[in-house]
């Protein structure tokens, strides 16, 4: 059902309101695209995609835990190599608590 406006310059515009297909249309658009950057997610962790490249074995970087402190400051545990770091982040910067703790060995 649509409606003829006359708007003040003389003209008339005809205004459609959106009918139900129209919503159904809308709302299918809507859950394609979500569905299609939902896929696209996967695939990217899927297929290693902007993690650099690298297989997770041959990463030389980890973070083994993170602790907070409080709502503004965290521990965090960094593995590089064979060696182990300590880290406080805070939104002044980083500080190194402890450097080159040896890596414990999983039992």
């Amino acid at each position: 059902m649509c409606a003829l406006v006359l708007a003040s310059n003389g003209k008339t515009t005809t205004l459609c309101p959106m009918d139900a297909p129209d919503y159904l249309r809308f709302f299918l658009a809507l859950v394609c695209v979500l569905a299609m950057m939902g896929l696209l997610g996967y695939a990217m962790r899927r297929f290693n995609v902007g993690g650099a490249g690298l297989p997770l074995s041959s990463r030389r970087l980890n973070i083994l835990e993170t602790r907070a402190i409080d709502h503004k400051h965290k521990l965090v545990l960094v593995k590089c190599d064979t060696r182990e770091h300590l880290l406080l982040l805070g939104p002044q910067g980083q500080t190194v608590v402890e450097t080159n703790i040896p890596a414990k060995e999983n039992a």
